[in-house]
């Protein structure tokens, strides 16, 4: 048997034959101006990796990420391209590390935050490093009437709250951010918060028994009597919705998230003086303000009012109090009990009648 072999032989026979389907490492010998990448694998051959191979983006420049001594990393496409190279694919090992980063940032649960890149009316195509991901319109944050398409190329942050690879289903939300930063604000808020503690509040809803209060993100109630001392208060003379207002916390309770809160513009009680400007049997002038089955309120003064009661309107027989008086007018009553305590105040109209003025006076 013939032991001879040639120079040939045996330097082939010192290669490492590459195999397809593995990843392989070499020195980038060439960039050409076609954007291929030639690399040294310390094979017979070299090895090619074709502009389509390098990157999903076909925008992408390698050059801008190699230059020639560089080392690469590459999977094998096939063993000869037909030119006599190994066919080499940079973006495949490029994807996969992405994937493996991505799937690491969905399991801490990061924020992501890249350009728009489509954007319909069903919602916005965005990628991760040529990983490709949908945000449908429901969970992009933005206002049901706002125009979409008008934040293509804008930046927007999501979680990836649904991630099926193989079925090509990487769904993002905008929302879940915004809910969790609200989350968040809140739970801080919770820890913060404390009876007496002042805050720059926000108008947010004014109904007939007070107005609702955005102190960062929650809502407290200020209660029509801590708006006014003036029970019959028309809240929407004194607030206006989206108004700014400084506002304390009077009560709270943590376990069911509820405030109450109190207006420091509200002033002193003009209550606690009354027994210094006015006695019994002292005779005023008062404004009928509003009726009630048992009798009519009226005004002493501002945040001062006092119950004419239905027996002490008129000698007369009433049924009810506007058989004798209006809205608005002003009325001659006197006064016949104090309740500084509990900030009342009754009078009487009846006791004036038969006296030679007119207890009536209309404006």
């Amino acid at each position: 048997m013939k032991n001879d072999v040639t120079f040939e032989e045996l330097f082939n026979q010192s290669i490492k034959d590459v195999k397809l389907e593995k990843t392989v490492t070499g020195k980038i010998i060439e960039i050409t101006k076609k954007g291929e990448i030639f690399v040294d694998l310390g094979y017979k051959s070299d090895g090619i990796i074709p502009k389509e191979e390098y990157s999903f983006d076909e925008k992408q420049d390698p050059k801008k990420e190699f230059k020639i001594g560089d080392t690469i990393t590459a999977d094998v496409i096939k063993q000869n391209d037909g030119m006599g190279n190994v066919l080499l694919s940079y973006k495949r090992v490029k994807y996969r590390k992405n994937r493996q980063e991505f799937e690491n940032k969905i399991e801490s649960e990061e924020i992501f935050k890249e350009k728009i890149l489509e954007a319909t009316d069903k919602g916005f195509i965005v990628n991760y490093k040529e990983i490709r991901i949908f945000i449908p319109i429901s969970l992009s944050g933005i206002m049901k009437n706002e125009d979409p398409y008008k934040y293509k190329d804008k930046e927007i942050e999501f979680k990836i709250i649904q991630y099926e690879p193989k079925q090509r289903r990487i769904i993002g939300s905008a929302k879940k951010v915004l809910e969790d930063r609200q989350k968040q604000k809140e739970e801080n808020f919770w820890e913060d918060i404390e009876i007496g503690k002042e805050y720059e509040g926000n108008v947010k809803n004014i109904t007939n028994y007070g107005a609702f209060i955005d102190i960062g993100g929650v809502q407290g109630l200020l209660h029509v009597s801590e708006i006014s001392w003036n029970k019959n208060t028309n809240i929407n003379e004194i607030l206006k919705v989206n108004q700014n207002i400084k506002v304390q916390i009077k009560e709270l309770d943590k376990e069911s998230k509820k405030i109450k809160l109190s207006y420091p513009e509200k002033g002193e009680n003009p209550w606690n003086n009354i027994t210094d400007k006015y006695n019994i049997n002292d005779i005023i002038k008062v404004k009928v303000v509003k009726f009630m089955p048992f009798g009519a309120f009226v005004k002493i003064e501002d945040g001062i009012e006092g119950l004419v009661h239905i027996s002490q309107i008129s000698d007369k027989k009433i049924t009810k109090p506007e058989d004798i008086l209006k809205i608005g007018q002003h009325v001659n009553a006197k006064i016949i009990d104090i309740n500084q305590e509990n900030n009342k105040m009754e009078l009487s109209i009846k006791e004036l009648e038969g006296t030679s003025n007119e207890y009536i006076e209309e404006i």
